[in-house]
C-alpha cells in the first residue's frame, strides 16, 4: 500500500510540473496600421476585392483557362504541395514524441576471460567445466522521459506551425501566380495592340509614300521628301517584327507559368475588351493581417520563435527519464526461454541535470530570445511592406486613369490632325513634312496609350495580389 501511495504522490507531482511553463510567450503584436489606405477613396465600404475567388475577379475565359493550368501544373506550386505534405508527415511525427520508446533486443554473445581475471577466476571457483562465459538474452527495453518542463509540447506546436506555414506559403505562390499570368495575359494583348497599331501606320506610310513619289515624278517634292517618306515608313515596318518578337516570348513565358512546353496561345479577346473597374474597394487595412498569406505566416513564425525558446529553456532544467526492460536470460542456450526460471526484470529512473555544458544552453536559449525578438520585428516590417504595396497600387490606378483619359485625348486629337494633314496634303496646302509628323506622332501616341493600359490593368492585378486575393 505504501508503494502504492508513493506512485500516487510521484505521478501528482509530475503532473503539476508538467504544468509549469519555464518560458514566457510573446503575444503577436499589434502592428501600426492605418484607418484607411492612402489614395483609398473615401466611401466606407469595408469589403475588398481580396474577398472575391479569383474566377469572379478576373472573368475573361481565356484568362481563367491560364491561371486553372497556372494552379493545377506549375513547377513551384507542385512544389508548395510537397512541401505541405512533407510537414504533415512531420507534425505527425512529433506527436509520437509523448510515446515512450520500445525497442526489442536479442543478443547471444560468448566470452574468454582471462585466467587471472575476477570473471576468470570465479569460474575456476566453481568449476563449471568451461572456461566460456556464455549469455543469451532476448528482451523489450522501455525508455521514456516526462515532459517535466513542456519541451515535447512546445516541439509539437512548434511542428503544427511550421505546417501552417507551408498552407501559407502555397496561398502565397497562388496569389503571385494568379497576379503574373494576368499581368502577362494584359501585356500580351497590349503586344498584339501594337503590332496591330504598327502594320496599319505601316499601311498609312505606303500611303502617303505613293503620293510623294507621283509628287517627285512631277516634279512637284524633291527626292529629299521621297527618302523622309520612306524612311518614316521603314520605322513602322520595323516596329512589326520587334512586336512579332515580344509576343513570341510573352507566349512562351505564360505557357512556362502555366507547366506546358512553350507555343502560341489562342485568344479571341483585345484589349480594349479588357474592362478596368471604375472603382475599386481595398477594405480595412487591419484585415491584411488575417488575409495575406506572407503576413499570416510571419505571424506563425513567431509561434516557431516561442516554442524554440521553451525547447531551449527546458534543456536547461532536470530531465526525469524511466527506463524499464525485461524479457528472459540465460548463460546457456538450452536453458533460454526455461521460463519463469529465465524471466528478469528491470526498472530504473534517474534525474538528469546538465552541469559543464550549461554555458553552451544557457547561450542557445539567449540566441533564441533574440530570435524571437528578430521574429517580432519580420511580422511588423511584413504588415509594413503589405501597407506599402496596397498604397503603391492604389496610387497607380487613380494616376494611371488620368493618365489614359489625357492619353486618349491626345489619340483623337492626333488622329484627327493626321486626316487633315493627309487632307491638306492632297490639296497642296500642307507639306510631306507635316504630314510624316502626324503620322509619327499618332503612331507614338497610340503605342502609348495602349502602354498605359496595359499597366492599369496589371495595378488592379496587383491591388487583388497586395490585399491577399488569389488564393480562394
Amino acid at each position: 500500500m505504501k508503494n502504492y501511495i508513493k506512485g500516487s504522490v510521484l505521478i501528482l507531482v509530475l503532473a503539476v510540473l508538467s504544468a509549469c511553463k519555464v518560458s514566457k510567450d510573446v503575444q503577436t503584436p499589434k502592428p501600426e496600421l492605418p484607418e484607411t489606405f492612402r489614395s483609398a477613396a473615401t466611401t466606407g465600404d469595408t469589403t475588398s476585392i481580396a474577398d472575391m475567388q479569383w474566377k469572379n475577379f478576373f472573368t475573361d475565359a481565356t484568362l481563367q483557362k491560364l491561371i486553372d493550368s497556372a494552379i493545377e501544373k506549375n513547377y513551384d506550386m507542385q512544389i508548395a504541395v510537397k512541401n505541405i505534405e512533407a510537414s504533415q508527415l512531420l507534425f505527425k511525427q512529433v506527436k509520437w514524441n509523448y510515446v515512450p520508446q520500445v525497442d526489442l533486443n536479442v543478443t547471444a554473445n560468448s566470452q574468454r576471460p582471462s585466467d587471472n581475471s575476477l570473471t576468470g577466476l570465479s569460474i575456476a571457483q566453481y568449476n563449471i567445466g568451461t572456461k566460456h562465459v556464455e549469455d543469451y538474452s532476448a528482451n523489450l527495453a522501455l525508455s521514456w522521459e516526462a515532459d517535466i518542463w513542456g519541451k515535447i509540447h512546445n516541439q509539437q506546436r512548434s511542428a503544427l506551425a511550421a505546417y501552417l506555414q507551408t498552407t501559407e506559403a502555397k496561398k502565397a505562390v497562388q496569389t503571385n501566380l494568379v497576379a503574373t499570368v494576368s499581368q502577362g495575359y494584359y501585356n500580351l494583348l497590349m503586344l498584339d495592340a501594337q503590332l496591330d497599331i504598327a502594320q496599319k501606320n505601316v499601311k498609312l506610310n505606303d500611303s502617303t509614300l505613293r503620293i510623294i513619289k507621283l509628287q517627285y515624278d512631277a516634279g512637284q517634292v524633291t527626292s529629299l521628301a521621297v527618302q523622309q517618306a520612306d524612311a518614316q515608313k521603314q520605322a513602322a515596318e520595323q516596329l512589326v517584327p520587334q512586336f512579332e518578337q515580344n509576343i513570341a516570348i510573352q507566349e512562351n513565358a505564360l505557357r512556362i507559368l502555366t507547366g506546358q512546353l512553350p507555343d502560341k496561345i489562342a485568344r479571341n479577346s483585345n484589349l480594349d475588351a479588357m474592362v478596368i473597374p471604375v472603382s475599386v474597394s481595398a477594405g480595412l487595412p487591419s484585415a491584411i493581417v488575417s488575409r495575406r498569406p506572407d503576413v499570416k505566416s510571419a505571424e506563425l513564425a513567431l509561434q516557431i520563435a516561442n516554442s524554440n525558446v521553451g525547447i531551449s529553456k527546458a534543456e536547461m532544467y532536470p530531465a526525469l527519464r524511466i527506463t524499464a526492460q525485461g524479457g528472459v536470460n540465460s548463460f546457456k542456450a538450452s536453458n533460454w526461454f526455461n521460463i519463469p526460471a529465465s524471466l528478469f526484470g528491470v526498472v530504473a529512473g534517474s534525474v538528469v541535470q546538465p552541469l559543464l555544458d550549461h554555458k553552451r544552453l544557457k547561450t542557445d536559449y539567449e540566441v533564441a530570445k533574440v530570435n524571437r525578438e528578430k521574429t517580432v520585428l519580420q511580422f511588423r516590417q511584413s504588415v509594413l511592406n503589405a501597407v506599402g504595396e496596397v498604397s503603391d497600387a492604389l496610387v497607380k490606378i487613380d494616376k494611371l486613369k488620368a493618365q489614359q483619359d489625357i492619353a486618349a485625348n491626345r489619340v483623337n486629337t492626333l488622329q484627327q490632325a493626321t486626316k487633315n494633314a493627309n487632307l491638306l496634303f492632297r490639296n497642296g496646302l500642307a507639306t510631306y513634312l507635316e504630314v510624316i509628323t502626324a503620322q509619327g506622332n499618332v503612331l507614338q501616341s497610340e503605342l502609348e496609350l495602349a502602354s498605359i493600359k496595359r499597366d492599369e490593368l496589371s495595378a488592379v492585378s496587383e491591388l487583388y495580389r497586395s490585399l491577399g486575393g488569389g488564393w480562394r
